[in-house]
């Protein structure tokens, strides 16, 4: 439990870390690309969102982290996702345009027009794979200590449903 909450504390903290300058980081990209310059009205606008998303995504994986594994019903970059809406209101407000996806994108992310949404860790910051590697490992070990392996419990169920006593007459008549 100690290694699971060391490894918690330390995925919410690079979070903490990670996500404002992920948010300027993904303004200023599409700003650049659309306009040939980062605008620094626009990206003081960055910052500022980088922080509230800090404050409102970043505290709600931290809430989440510290939870007891058994009362988490999501993950944290279920949670992370939603932080595409930060450098999202930032870009419409300064007029750039949407980007062209794809349809599972459209379809699964409806709200993310600059396909900004993270598909792991590393795509907030490289450093944050390494935490939430450990992070995931350590939760899926005390799952493991306290729930047991499931496909174990399955094989074992079914060999002794399958296994005949061991008193039992031969199957199909043979003898032995």
């Amino acid at each position: 439990m100690v290694v699971l909450e060391e490894q918690a504390r330390a995925l919410a903290d690079g979070v903490d870390a990670a996500l404002p300058r992920w948010v300027e980081r993904s303004v200023e990209h599409l700003l650049v690309a659309y306009c040939g310059s980062a605008d620094p009205a626009v990206m003081a606008a960055a910052r500022d969102a980088g922080e509230r998303a800090k404050a409102d995504v970043g505290i709600r994986v931290r809430g989440l982290l510290e939870a007891d594994i058994d009362d988490q019903n999501t993950n944290p970059l279920s949670i992370l996702r939603q932080a595409v809406r930060y450098p999202t209101e930032v870009l419409r407000h300064a007029g750039v345009p949407p980007v062209r996806r794809d349809r599972f994108a459209e379809e699964r992310f409806p709200d993310d027009d600059y396909d900004l949404t993270p598909t792991s860790f590393a795509d907030i910051d490289p450093a944050l794979f390494d935490a939430g590697l450990a992070w995931g490992a350590a939760k899926a070990w005390l799952h493991k200590q306290r729930h047991g392996d499931p496909r174990n419990a399955v094989s074992r169920n079914a060999v002794s449903r399958n296994a005949a006593p061991r008193n039992a007459a031969p199957r199909n008549g043979a003898s032995q």
